[in-house]
């Protein structure tokens, strides 16, 4: 592997390293919720929220879209997604 491919790996790994961002991908996984949907899983607030969302949107690994008043996210890189389903399935076999 090259440096850049190293250093970029590196960089993707620590924004998705924080448990309120992994939670946060996990619940993205498999649908786009919005900013309220989140705060109501993590159990934070939205400020806390819209922190961490901006953090993952920094890295290009979710995505929005506005609906009306609402901000609904998504995983927009799907390595992203199958990098979730693979730590998954090491770390948590009996939720697959």
């Amino acid at each position: 592997m090259e440096d850049e491919q190293i250093d970029a790996m590196s960089k993707l790994l620590k924004s998705m390293s924080h448990p309120i961002r992994l939670k946060i991908l996990c619940l993205l996984r498999d649908q786009e919720l919005s900013v309220g949907d989140i705060r109501e899983q993590v159990k934070t607030t939205n400020a806390n929220v819209s922190q961490h969302l901006n953090i993952l949107r920094s890295q290009g690994i979710i995505n929005f879209r506005k609906d009306a008043n609402f901000i609904y996210n998504r995983i927009h890189d799907p390595r992203i997604v199958e990098l979730m389903g693979k730590m998954q399935s090491l770390f948590c076999p009996e939720t697959k």
